[in-house]
Formats: C-alpha cells, structure tokens, sequence
C-alpha cells in the first residue's frame, strides 16, 4: 500500500504519545532525574519535538552530534500535542495554502507552534519518499510543555547505542527489531493544509 506524503507516525496510547530530542548531558540527566525540563533548559527559546524515532536518530547522529549525546523519549499527553497541532503555522511559506506570504509572516510571528514536514528516514538514514512531522514550540507553548503535558521522560541512548551497535554488526534484522513500532496518528485536522517543504530543523 502506498504511504501517504504527509502523515504521523508515532508510539501512542489512549492518553499520551512519546516524541523525542536529543540534548546534552547538561539537560538531559537533570531532566530525566526530575521527571519534566528543568534549568539549564531554556524556556526563551523555541524547542522541537519529532514522533519519529528514525528522524531523531538522523538528526542527532545515532547520539553522537555534539550537544545531542543523550536521547529522550518524552511521554506527552494527547490533548497538549493536539493543542499544538491545532494551533500551529507552517514553518515555510506555501502557495495555496495561505493567501499570500505577508499573511503567512504575520500569522507565524504570532503562533506559539509551528509545523514543518522533513524527509522520514530509513533504518540506515536515507530519506524515504514520505514525510516526517516536526513540531516547534515557542512563546506560550514552552511552558504548557514543561509544565503540564509532559508524563514522564526516558534516557534512551542505551537502546540507540544497541541498535547501532547491530548496524555496525552489518545486523538489520536485530536492529529492525529493536525499534519503537510507529503507528499512524488519528488526528482529525486536514493534514494537507499544513504542508511544508523541507527545511533546518530547530535544536
């Protein structure tokens, strides 16, 4: 079955969908400890968050970018990503999808999230011919996501190491077995009216 262009994939429950970013040490091991993004992280600045596992494992470099060393899976409630959603901007201008781009500028210098759509990758990196949903969060977002969506927050970087470990082993099979099972994202809003070309990802 062809794969539709533009959709989200993700771990979900009935309450709570895990999305993932990769930090330092420096903010990573304070914030699993407590449990939710606590100083040195900013607030001032937008954060991004990816439902797919494989992107983050493209963004971050399998955990071995500087500044990106520890992945976390972040556990967030429904109803804070689906805030989030429905009140998101495209990242990047598209025609007909806004009136026009001085509207678009306008409407983006006001949202507090934003949506942009990158290549999905495969398990050895390479861009797959659909795409992967990136959600930015700035302004009045940042702390409705420290404080109030998240549900808990995982160290995952063993798991990245054991699977990369098994790429390494020119292993697929026990790699592919090893990754978080994605599965689409019922989402009632008309995905198509958020497309975006590909851009750079936020940190």
């Amino acid at each position: 079955m062809r794969r539709v262009k533009h959709e989200i994939r993700a771990v979900y429950d009935d309450s709570t969908i895990t999305v993932y970013q990769a930090y330092s040490p420096l903010i990573a091991v304070p914030a699993v400890s407590a449990g939710r993004f606590v100083p040195p992280f900013k607030r001032d600045r937008m954060t991004w968050i990816k439902p797919s596992f494989l992107w983050m494992m493209y963004r971050c470099g399998w955990a071995t970018k500087p500044g990106q060393e520890h992945v976390l899976a972040i556990s967030i409630t429904r109803a804070g990503f689906e805030w989030a959603l429905d009140n998101a901007v495209l990242s990047h201008y598209v025609r007909g999808v806004h009136p026009d781009r001085v509207t678009w500028q306008r409407a983006l210098k006001q949202a507090s999230t934003r949506v942009q759509w990158d290549p999905e990758r495969d398990l050895h990196l390479r861009e797959l011919p659909y795409r992967s949903l990136q959600l930015g969060l700035g302004g009045a977002a940042v702390p409705l996501y420290a404080d109030e969506w998240i549900t808990g927050i995982t160290d995952v970087t063993p798991l990245v190491r054991r699977i990369r470990g098994h790429l390494d082993a020119r292993d697929a099979a026990a790699a592919t077995a090893l990754l978080p099972v994605e599965r689409l994202y019922p989402y009632h809003r008309d995905l198509a009216r958020m497309r975006s070309e590909a851009g750079e990802d936020g940190a």
